[in-house]
């Protein structure tokens, strides 16, 4: 496997991928009990001259590094993350677009379980930093997404405080979640675009970052235990925040 080359697992990350990129789709394996599943796949790849077979588990597991294959593995090519550009943001902004800015989330898992709560909310932007802390898009990323990562764009940008000052001057309004010290009330509604960003999950928003926001918020709890996973407390932001929001 090749740094250009992404496996993917699961059938419903792999369907959303035929789904929406089929060309991307460079080599295809899957077991007995998904073979029956995969016939429009496997038409498509034998029309385009590309390699599909029936395997067996261990063989799946070789393919992915992984026993989480799901039945099934797609090789990929790896998606190009880039950073937006004034062009892209001043599109944003006159779509008023809702965007998920996460500051160095380090777990893959948590990173498709965010693109999947994106995805189902209508969240297509999601802005990452160029971090070795930050997780990117990767085979677990992928398949605890379910088919979430193929409806979300990823963006990375170099020093993501000044980027979040720049958003802001451009006409966004930004919501730094953080686990004291923010408050409830700072949900309440903008004329604005919004966007939400949440931090690491062990030391949360960097100051940098934490001082580019217009406010913070913090979700009231017992107290009984500190801080909920951030990929729980961003479905309950965002849908406080822009779900809520849309659905009036």
């Amino acid at each position: 496997m090749n740094r250009n080359e992404l496996v993917m697992c699961g059938l419903p990350s792999v369907r959303a991928r035929f789904e929406r990129d089929p060309a991307s789709v460079l080599r295809l394996f899957f077991d007995e009990e998904t073979a029956r599943k995969v016939g429009p796949l496997c038409k498509a790849l034998a029309a385009a001259r590309k390699v599909y077979r029936c395997v067996p588990p261990a063989e799946l597991e070789a393919v992915s590094g992984t026993v989480h294959h799901g039945g099934i593995v797609a090789v990929v090519t790896a998606p190009v993350l880039r950073a937006p550009v004034a062009g892209d943001v001043a599109r944003w902004v006159a779509a008023r677009a809702p965007l998920l800015v996460l500051d160095r989330i380090g777990n893959a898992h948590n990173l498709g379980a965010i693109a999947r709560t994106a995805a189902f909310f209508g969240i297509a932007h999601l802005v990452i930093p160029v971090s070795p802390e930050a997780a990117l898009p990767s085979e677990a990323a992928y398949r605890v997404s379910e088919g979430g990562l193929e409806h979300v764009t990823i963006w990375r940008v170099g020093r993501l405080g000044a980027w979040l000052k720049e958003l802001r001057a451009s006409g966004y309004e930004v919501i730094g979640a953080a686990t004291r010290g923010g408050r409830p009330d700072a949900l309440r509604a903008s004329s604005a675009p919004l966007a939400l960003v949440l931090g690491n999950e062990e030391t949360g928003m960097a100051p940098d970052v934490a001082a580019a926001c217009n406010r913070l918020v913090t979700l009231p709890g017992t107290g009984k235990v500190e801080s909920l996973n951030v990929s729980v407390a961003s479905a309950v932001l965002i849908w406080e925040i822009f779900g809520r929001q849309a659905a009036k």
